[in-house]
């Protein structure tokens, strides 16, 4: 019975933590497609964001993770252009520490597809290393003997991304994506025998902003990601209040909610401070976890900053690269 539960444990270990999750869908925006490792003005953009989930549970999951992105070559009239961007995070879960520790390295293009920089296409290639295992030194088991073939696992894993962005007048824009990661499908197993294999998962992404009134603007927003059986949908729509647009100051105020179907309310608040940007999410859990884990699901706090965050005469809805 040891080994059967640990097995449980491992298994949910793998559909849920191998993969990066987080609730936030557009503010570390490399997160959820790699395709946006160029979509940035400035010479460079870093983020950092932790996750606690369900905190009321015994040894919640938690996940932390750092985005890097930094352009690489770009035409004088940043008409096309090519980025580097990567990610490293670490999630640990359990009394077994069960968790994963992964490195992600992308190149990414991008290309106008008008002279005006107002329809951006782009195309990324990613990889990486993930290391994986747990301890099982606190693990009960009803034999002593029983032994498990490995307790850490190394794999490998390749993904792609596609996205496109469009000023379609001067106060609505659209951005939509499409990514794919494990595409290898590397085998994820600590037994020999096991063929067990990290499946595909599959993002799409889609978020409007609309500048409705001089100070502000609503921004709709729809993902959906499929991983074999298992499929995530979340909507939702934030607002954003511009408090100062200067020459010399950038403020503003975004705060939302999303519904992730059958699962949780998500509420966001950010704070965008010149080339800073804070912001905090908490899901309120309505799966069937709810009872034990008193309805509260998880948080996630993060911190974004542009590197040289290039000053210009102010438009409706800024090309997010120029």
């Amino acid at each position: 019975m040891g080994v059967a539960l640990l097995l449980w444990v491992l298994a949910a270990g793998r559909s849920v933590a191998q993969d990066i999750h987080f609730s936030q869908a557009d503010y570390i925006q490399v997160l959820t497609n790699p395709a946006y490792s160029g979509f940035f003005d400035g010479q460079g953009r870093f983020g950092i964001i932790y996750r606690n989930q369900w905190a009321t549970v015994h040894d919640p999951f938690q996940t932390i993770a750092a985005t890097v992105e930094v352009p690489v070559y770009q035409n004088k009239y940043h008409r096309y252009g090519l980025a580097l961007g990567g990610y490293v995070y670490a999630d640990k879960a359990g009394s077994l520490s069960y968790g994963t520790i992964s490195g992600d390295l992308i190149f990414s293009f991008y290309k106008a597809l008008n002279t005006r920089n107002d329809n951006i296409f782009s195309l990324a290639v990613m990889g990486g290393f993930n290391h994986a295992g747990f301890d099982p030194s606190n693990a009960l088991m009803e034999d002593p003997s029983e032994q498990f073939e490995r307790e850490h696992i190394n794999y490998p894993t390749v993904g792609a991304g596609a996205a496109f962005y469009s000023q379609l007048n001067n106060d609505l824009t659209m951005k939509i994506g499409l990514a794919a990661y494990n595409l290898n499908r590397p085998k994820l197993t600590y037994f020999e025998e096991d063929n067990t294999r990290l499946e595909m998962r599959f993002n799409a992404y889609l978020r409007f902003e609309w500048r409705f009134a001089p100070q502000w603007s609503l921004m709709p927003l729809a993902m959906a990601q499929i991983q074999k059986k298992n499929t995530e949908v979340l909507f939702g729509t934030d607002a954003k209040y511009f408090i100062d647009e200067s020459y010399s100051r950038n403020l503003a105020l975004q705060f939302g909610a999303a519904y992730r179907w059958a699962d949780a309310l998500v509420f966001d608040i950010a704070l965008h401070y010149n080339a800073l940007t804070f912001f905090f999410l908490y899901d309120a859990n309505l799966s069937k976890l709810a009872p034990a884990s008193k309805s509260v699901g998880a948080f996630e706090i993060g911190l974004i900053y542009h590197l040289n965050r290039k000053k210009a005469k102010r438009k409706a809805l800024p090309c997010p690269i120029i």
